[in-house]
């Protein structure tokens, strides 16, 4: 309805087209550009006015009038009013009188309470926001306790915390409440070990802060996040901060605390230069995130965990972080089994000390069920990876099958795969897939010194192995490890297969999902080899508690 008149919903804009915005600010902008306040901003419907007390009531006068002409009505209840401290106590009455009779209900702030589109305007407001999103963030977190670890994680990395902080981030200077960001820090840590069902340690929890592609959960502090976002933000706004202001007379102004912000980041990234471009936030984060991750390797207490450090930091052992949790999609983990990829990522305990099936001591970080000949999850991951390769081809219309017949290395074995049609160059294509264990004793000199290095000592050894194939098939060794680092060539082979896959399928994340999948069935290997060498239930004897 418009006053006395029907109008029929196919008329104008539907109720959520992203043209509804445009025309209702075409609507309102003849009369908001003709008021005389100083300060005259608006987002939409959202409008701030500031100046002499005088102007902004006759332009509030003029709006409310003007406003009830186009159907529009105020809502006086939602309306604020904020009066700086160049008034005494009796004047701020008077004006307070003023303009409850133009805007019955409208509600007074101080400066402990002012914002400005949900982003504190004064330091002193700053403490309350944060509070208030800590209570909020303390109601949402149980509620994840009573669904599945993953997609509760999932929930946290993409939904809660750090992903509803940004704005608030990028709005105002809260990099210089370290405390009360370090409460908010804990409050995340403290979820993510309910959550996960393990002991984040101080050095735990660092490396699990870190982006993905550092060797982390992707789960960032906020205390590390907020000074980047801040200066990312302020640098990038600035040209249009000037115009705006600029033509409200506000001449040779800056944002304030930017100065300050490049200083604390100087102090964090010694020796390091600003970026070539200022306005990407990513950009003023690398640095920071560079520097954490190589303390953690300096620090590192033996070659095992310098290992493990150098490959989480291989951009493929992190795809299975990236995966949906679906059932549907066969992304999924249970809560035991995404509990000990985790800890196997961060280096924390994974089971209690006890002895193999196979007579070997298992120490709580359960390494030993990774290199174990009688490994539980050898053969089932082995066989889901190539399940995987086998499908993908298919997918891009090149028929394969597992195990063929007919060709053969010197020993008798067959390959895992090969297509039943050319490859490429008129040449079917064969692979072999295995899966090395990054942390065994044989591998452990190279990967503590290159990430990978056991994956691509297997291809060497798949190639000399495969060498009497000669040249009428293309042979693909593709090797991975167990903490995630694929080989050159599995990495050329994904490469060709992602961007055919992308091409057939139409859609740009194809390539992601097929590296996602491959991922996840390394972590559920590695989970059913640790879970593998537990005793069953009629036999705990061999467990030695402390």
């Amino acid at each position: 309805m418009y006053k006395n008149n029907e109008i029929d919903s196919s008329v104008g804009c539907q109720q959520g087209d992203p043209l509804g915005p445009a025309i209702f600010s075409l609507a309102i902008h003849p009369i908001i550009s003709h008021l005389n306040s100083k300060f005259n901003v608006w987002y939409l419907d959202d409008g701030t006015l500031g100046g002499e007390v005088n102007s902004v009531i006759s332009d509030l006068k003029e709006i409310i009038e003007k406003f009830s002409d186009i159907g529009l009505n105020i809502n006086f209840s939602k309306c604020e009013l904020y009066i700086n401290d160049t008034f005494n106590n009796s004047q701020n009455s008077d004006i307070f009188v003023k303009f409850s009779e133009i805007a019955p209900g409208i509600k007074i702030l101080n400066k402990n309470t002012l914002q400005l589109l949900g982003a504190p305007v004064f330091l002193e407001s700053v403490t309350t926001l944060i509070d208030q999103h800590i209570q909020k963030f303390n109601d949402i977190s149980y509620r994840l306790y009573e669904i599945n670890s993953h997609m509760a994680f999932f929930i946290i990395r993409n939904c809660l915390f750090v992903p509803r902080f940004t704005y608030l981030c990028r709005c105002s200077p809260i990099f210089k409440f370290t405390s009360i960001l370090n409460s908010l820090d804990s409050l995340i840590r403290n979820t993510l070990v309910k959550i996960l069902n393990c002991n984040l340690s101080e050095y735990a929890w660092s490396q699990a802060s870190l982006p993905i592609r550092y060797g982390g959960l992707g789960i960032r502090k906020i205390s590390s996040v907020s000074l980047p976002a801040f200066l990312a933000s302020s640098h990038s706004t600035q040209s249009l901060i000037d115009k705006i202001l600029h033509k409200m007379a506000f001449n040779n102004l800056e944002i304030a605390y930017v100065n300050e912000a490049e200083t604390a980041w100087t102090l964090a990234c010694p020796g390091q230069n600003f970026p070539d471009d200022k306005t990407v936030q990513r950009l003023w984060d690398e640095p920071i995130c560079k520097s954490y991750h190589k303390k953690l390797l300096d620090n590192s207490q033996n070659l095992s965990e310098r290992a493990r450090l150098l490959a989480v930091s291989e951009k493929e052992s992190g795809f299975w972080l990236q995966a949906l949790p679906s059932y549907n999609l066969g992304t999924f983990f249970d809560n035991t089994s995404f509990s000990i990829c985790v800890c196997l990522r961060l280096g924390m305990k994974t089971n209690e000390p006890h002895r193999c099936l196979c007579g070997e001591n298992v120490s709580q970080f359960g390494h030993h069920g990774l290199s174990c000949r009688r490994s539980a999850g050898r053969l089932s991951r082995h066989a889901c990876v190539n399940d995987i390769i086998r499908r993908a081809l298919v997918t891009i219309n090149v028929p394969a099958c597992l195990e063929p017949n007919g060709i053969a290395r010197d020993d008798g074995k067959r390959p895992d795969g090969m297509t039943l049609v050319p490859w490429k160059q008129g040449r079917s294509l064969v692979w072999d897939a295995t899966c090395v264990d990054t942390l065994a004793p044989s591998h452990i000199s190279v990967t503590s010194t290159h990430a990978g290095g056991a994956a691509e000592a297997a291809e060497s050894v798949k190639r000399r192995k495969y060498a009497a194939l000669g040249d009428g098939y293309i042979f693909v060794p593709f090797a991975v490890e167990t903490l995630g680092p694929w080989g050159p060539e599995a990495r050329r082979f994904f490469k060709e297969m992602s961007s055919r896959l992308v091409d057939v399928s139409g859609d740009p994340r194809a390539g992601a999902y097929f590296g996602q999948r491959l991922s996840l069935a390394i972590q559920r290997g590695n989970a059913a080899s640790i879970l593998g060498t537990l005793p069953g239930g009629s036999d705990l004897d061999s467990l030695f508690y402390i």
